[in-house]
C-alpha cells in the first residue's frame, strides 16, 4: 500500500496552527525561530494569537501554512512514497520530499506572496466558485466569455474555481446559471490566482526560483500544473513557476495518485479541506491528517 502526503493551501490557516507542535518538539521550535529570522517579523506570534484578519495579510498566509505544514511533516517524521499540494502547498510538498531546504522554500513563499500581492493591485481581478456543473461546460463557457475568465482550480468533480478579470468572472457566472448551474458563488479574494492575469508576478518570482537549488526528490511529486508525478528537477523547477498563471489540476492529480497505486491519503498540516476533497473524488482510499 502506498502512502500519498497532500499539504494544504491558502484558505486552511487558523489562530493557534502549529503551537501544539511548537510546545512539544525542539525541532519545530527552531523551524519558527529560524521562520521569524528570515521572515523579518515574527511569524510565529501571529500564528498562535493573531486575529483571522492578521493572518490573512499576504505576507503572514502563505509562510504561516508552509511553515505548519513542514513543521508537522518534521515532527511526525513522514516517509511519503508520493506527495502533492494544493497551489501554496505544493512548495510545502517540494520541502517535505527534500527537492527545497526548508529556508529555500520560505524564502520562494515569502516572494511567492509579495509577487502575488503587488500583482493583485496593480491588476485587480476576482474568483468565483462553480457546483455541480461539468467542466466542458465550464471551460466553453470561459472561451466563450469577452475578457479573461478561466477555470483556475480543479477542485473536483462538483466544485470548480474560474478567475480573472471581475467582470468577465460575473458574465461567465450569469451565463452559466442560465444553463441551469445552481450555484456560483464569489470568493472574498484579492485576486485572480492561477490566471493570466498573474503573469506579472510569475515574471516577479522567475528570478527568485530560477537562483533556489532544486535537488532531486525522494519521492515522486505530482505537480498542480499537469497533475503528473515529476522527479526531474528542472521539471520540478519550470513547473513551479508556471504555477502561478495555470489552473491547479486537483481532480487529476489524485486520480492519478490512486492509479499509481495510492491507498491512504494524509494531509499534513492546517485544516482538512483537502481531506474532504480527496474523500470525494476517490472515496474507497483512506483520508486522516496529522496537524
Amino acid at each position: 500500500m502506498k502512502k500519498a502526503y497532500v499539504f494544504p493551501g491558502q484558505g486552511s490557516q487558523f489562530t493557534g496552527m502549529g503551537q501544539e507542535l511548537y510546545v512539544r518538539d525542539p525541532e519545530v521550535r527552531d523551524l519558527f525561530d529560524a521562520a521569524d529570522s528570515i521572515l523579518g517579523f515574527g511569524l510565529r506570534e501571529i500564528m498562535f494569537s493573531g486575529t483571522d484578519e492578521d493572518l490573512r495579510a499576504t505576507k503572514v498566509t502563505q509562510p504561516a501554512l508552509f511553515l505548519h505544514s513542514v513543521a508537522a511533516a518534521r515532527h511526525y517524521g513522514i516517509q511519503p512514497d508520493m506527495v502533492a499540494g494544493h497551489s501554496l502547498g505544493e512548495f510545502s510538498a517540494l520541502v517535505a520530499a527534500g527537492v527545497l531546504s526548508f529556508e529555500e522554500g520560505l524564502r520562494l513563499v515569502s516572494a511567492r506572496a509579495f509577487a502575488m500581492q503587488r500583482c493583485c493591485e496593480a491588476v485587480p481581478g476576482a474568483m468565483a466558485a462553480i457546483l455541480k456543473s461539468d467542466p466542458e461546460t465550464i471551460e466553453e463557457v470561459c472561451r466563450q466569455t469577452p475578457g479573461v475568465v478561466v477555470p483556475a482550480n480543479y477542485n473536483n468533480d462538483a466544485q470548480i474555481v474560474i478567475s480573472g478579470q471581475k467582470e468577465a468572472v460575473e458574465a461567465a457566472c450569469a451565463e452559466l446559471k442560465a444553463r441551469g448551474v445552481k450555484r456560483a458563488v464569489m470568493l472574498a479574494v484579492g485576486g485572480a490566482f492561477h490566471s493570466p492575469l498573474m503573469e506579472p508576478a510569475r515574471q516577479e518570482l522567475a528570478e527568485a526560483i530560477g537562483k533556489a537549488d532544486f535537488h532531486a526528490p525522494v519521492c515522486p511529486i505530482y505537480q498542480n500544473v499537469d497533475a503528473l508525478p515529476h522527479t526531474d528537477p528542472d521539471e520540478i523547477r519550470s513547473n513551479l513557476l508556471m504555477q502561478l498563471t495555470s489552473p491547479v489540476r486537483w481532480t487529476q492529480t489524485v486520480r492519478n495518485m490512486v492509479a499509481d497505486g495510492a491507498a491512504s491519503f494524509t494531509e499534513v498540516g492546517a485544516g482538512t479541506v483537502l481531506q474532504g476533497l480527496v474523500g470525494k473524488i476517490a472515496p474507497e482510499v483512506e483520508t486522516n491528517g496529522l496537524a
